[in-house]
């Protein structure tokens, strides 16, 4: 069993770009981290309507499927469920090391902006908040009402990083693969972990 150290949380909910969420877990899981994973109901939805993958409504089949396909090691993802309140995440007692959601709806985001924590995904991010932990939201949506900016402001106040899902061009990507990896590359320079998904600016 590996130790529970350096723990990412990562959520997916169900805005366009689930694409984005499970290219990170593949790239955290490489880079050794322990993962503490949620997927929110319209997050399976999208990933099975943009992907074709369809992940088993069991939370343990569906941790041990996507462990396997990200050759996880043995207790390295933790797949927990939106009413679970007591995974790890739920508690500033054992706040993991930083938190992405990504894709992030708007609607995630007004709730984490509001403290609502009606779910493990806004509890899990209001513990953050309160902690004084990273929290990095992967926004997409286009375009962007007033009130969606207004709860980025506030958030961004707090010292959340607000990333909205713009890849560059400027490395001349080939394949939808490679926008998706400038994406996680940004990510995961956020985070601090090192990566080798795409060439550095001037390099």
């Amino acid at each position: 069993m590996m130790k529970q150290q350096k723990a990412i949380s990562l959520v997916i909910t169900g805005a366009s770009g689930s694409c984005y969420g499970l290219r990170l877990l593949e790239a955290l899981i490489e880079a050794k981290r322990h993962v503490y994973l949620m997927i929110s109901d319209a997050g399976r939805v999208v990933i099975e309507t943009e992907l074709g993958l369809t992940l088993p409504t069991d939370l343990h089949e569906a941790e041990a499927f996507l462990a396997e396909r990200c050759n996880a090691s043995p207790g390295q993802l933790q797949l927990f469920g939106n009413r679970q309140w007591e995974a790890p995440v739920a508690s500033g007692s054992n706040a993991p090391e930083a938190m992405v959601i990504a894709p992030c709806t708007m609607g995630t985001l007004s709730a984490i902006a509001c403290g609502a924590s009606n779910n493990l995904i806004e509890r899990a991010a209001d513990v953050m908040l309160k902690e004084r932990r990273p929290l990095l939201l992967l926004a997409r949506e286009a375009p962007f009402s007033e009130i969606h900016l207004e709860n980025m402001l506030k958030l961004a106040r707090m010292g959340v990083t607000i990333m909205p899902a713009c890849p560059g061009f400027y490395h001349r990507p080939q394949s939808v693969d490679e926008l998706v990896d400038f994406m996680v590359a940004r990510i995961l320079d956020h985070l601090a972990i090192e990566h080798q998904l795409q060439p550095r600016w001037g390099a």
